[in-house]
C-alpha cells in the first residue's frame, strides 16, 4: 500500500489560547519568553505522515513533524526464530535506531534499547495480538534527524506502518509529549527546550477509545500540572490521531485508483 499525505503539513495543537512574550530564549524565572520556533506554549509543529515507504517491508510509514524525521519498517507476521513453546497469541519485538547523522554531534547513530522498550510498550496495547498466534511482528524505527520529541514521533509513525502492514489493532496509537520548563508548560517540545526542561510527559493514546497505552513522566511535577498536561496532551492526540487516519484513508484511495 502507497500513499501521500497533503503536500502542507496539517496541524494538531490543543485548543487552549497562545502566549505572547519578548523573543527570548527560556531562563529560569523568566517571565517573558517566548518559544525559538515562535510557536505558543500549546502549539503544536506540523504533522506530515506517508504510507508505503519502504517497498521491501510489510507495512511502512514515514513522519516527518518540525525538524524530526522517522521512518518505520514492519516485517510480518512470520515465524518466529526463536525457539518457543506454542502461544496463542503473538509476539511484537520493536527496535528503535538513530543515523550517524540525526543529530549534529555526528558519529552518534546507534540503537536505542530506552526508546525500543518504550515503544513496544506503548504499541502492544493497540495490538490484537491474538490475531497472529505462534508468529511475530517486527517494528524497526529509524530516526532520520532528531528535532525533538522523537520518541512520541516514533510511535505515531509506527503506529501508521502496523496498519500499512494489515496487522490487526484495535485504534491507532497517536503519541504527543510535554515539557515542564519553570512554571510553564509547552507542548510538543524541540531538542532546544528539551535541554531546559525540569520534567517531561510523554502519552499514547488511542484516540477513538480515549484510552492510554503508555504514560511517561520524568521529573518534578505537582499533581494539578500533571493533569493540566495530560489533558492538554490527550486533546493533540485526539487531532493528530485524525491527521494519521486521513493519511491512511488517501493511502487506500490512491491505490483503489
Amino acid at each position: 500500500m502507497a500513499g501521500k499525505a497533503s503536500a502542507t503539513p496539517a496541524t494538531y495543537s490543543p485548543s487552549p489560547a497562545t502566549r505572547k512574550g519578548k523573543p527570548t530564549i527560556y531562563k529560569d524565572g523568566d517571565r517573558d519568553w517566548v518559544r525559538p520556533d515562535g510557536r505558543g506554549f500549546q502549539q503544536c509543529r506540523p504533522a506530515f505522515f506517508r504510507t508505503g515507504a519502504v517497498n521491501a517491508a510489510s507495512g511502512s510509514a514515514y513522519a516527518e513533524i518540525g525538524n524530526t524525521q522517522v521512518i518505520v519498517s514492519v516485517f510480518g507476521p512470520r515465524e518466529s526464530k526463536k525457539a518457543m513453546m506454542y502461544s496463542d497469541v503473538g509476539r511484537l519485538n520493536c527496535n528503535v535506531s538513530c543515523t550517524t547523522f540525526s543529530t549534529p554531534i555526528r558519529g552518534q547513530g546507534s540503537d536505542h534499547k530506552e526508546y525500543s522498550s518504550m515503544l513496544h510498550k506503548a504499541l502492544e496495547g493497540a495490538i490484537i495480538l491474538e490475531s497472529f498466534p505462534k508468529t511475530t511482528v517486527d517494528v524497526f524505527a529509524l530516526v532520520l534527524e532528531s528535532g525533538g520529541s522523537d520518541l512520541p514521533v516514533i510511535i505515531s509513525c509506527a503506529s501508521l506502518a502496523l496498519a500499512d502492514a494489515g496487522i490487526m489493532m484495535y485504534d491507532l496509537v497517536a503519541s504527543v509529549s510535554m515539557s515542564s520548563l519553570g512554571s510553564d508548560l509547552v507542548i510538543d517540545p524541540i531538542s532546544e527546550e528539551e535541554s531546559y526542561q525540569d520534567g517531561s510527559l510523554i502519552i499514547s493514546c488511542m484516540p477513538s477509545r480515549y484510552e492510554v497505552t503508555q504514560l511517561t513522566i520524568t521529573g518534578e511535577w505537582s499533581t494539578n500540572k500533571i493533569n493540566e498536561a495530560m489533558q492538554v496532551c490527550l486533546d493533540a492526540c485526539g487531532k493528530l490521531g485524525k491527521i494519521m487516519r486521513s493519511c491512511l484513508k488517501e493511502a487506500t484511495s490512491a491505490t483503489s485508483e
